[in-house]
């Protein structure tokens, strides 16, 4: 086999690999929500089994202090007085760490809690990281898990929608407790 074709079928057996590695597989909705004990802004643990009986909105996003995670925490800062008046908890991951976390919270005026993930383990359990440069990060998937720990609806990729994605949350949260 000359070498300019077999450099060629290399090549895109690798791209096939690296595609392959990224493509990852979320929990189901009706499966159960793996559990997790992160820590906060604050220096606390969080665990979701705190939350049993209450509805969760589990949201990961790449970075504190970018632009497109600050518009996201933005909006489920301004929807979070309907999130509780539903009884929903909001939950931002990263991995970045809870120093960095408190920073993001004291400069936008985040009042949610934000969970630090850092080396991705709980964001990979969740099908929710990428590869940004060499660097692990969370990808921008947000989880909906009802009181008793079940998901009750993922969405994936929510860059796409980002300025309505925390109104879609209330709107399917509202939908999904009629049922």
């Amino acid at each position: 086999m000359k070498k300019p074709l077999l450099l060629a079928i290399v090549g895109f057996a690798t791209l096939a690999l690296m595609q392959g590695a990224d493509a990852q597989t979320q929990p189901a909705a009706g499966t159960a929500a793996p559990d997790f004990s992160l820590k906060t802004s604050d220096g606390s643990q969080v665990s979701l089994k705190d939350f049993k009986g209450k509805w969760v909105v589990l949201y990961f996003y790449p970075k504190d202090m970018t632009s497109g995670c600050t518009m996201e925490a933005h909006n489920f800062q301004r929807d979070l007085a309907q999130f509780d008046k539903t009884g929903a908890v909001i939950l931002g991951v990263s991995v970045d760490s809870p120093e960095s976390h408190k920073e993001f919270c004291t400069k936008e005026g985040l009042t949610f809690k934000l969970l630090a993930d850092p080396g991705g383990k709980i964001s990979a359990q969740y099908g929710s990281t990428k590869d940004y440069n060499g660097t692990t990060m969370a990808a921008r998937n947000t989880f909906l898990i009802n009181p008793e720990g079940k998901i009750a609806k993922v969405y994936t990729d929510v860059s796409k929608n980002l300025p309505q994605h925390s109104e879609q949350v209330l709107k399917d949260l509202a939908e999904l407790k009629k049922s």
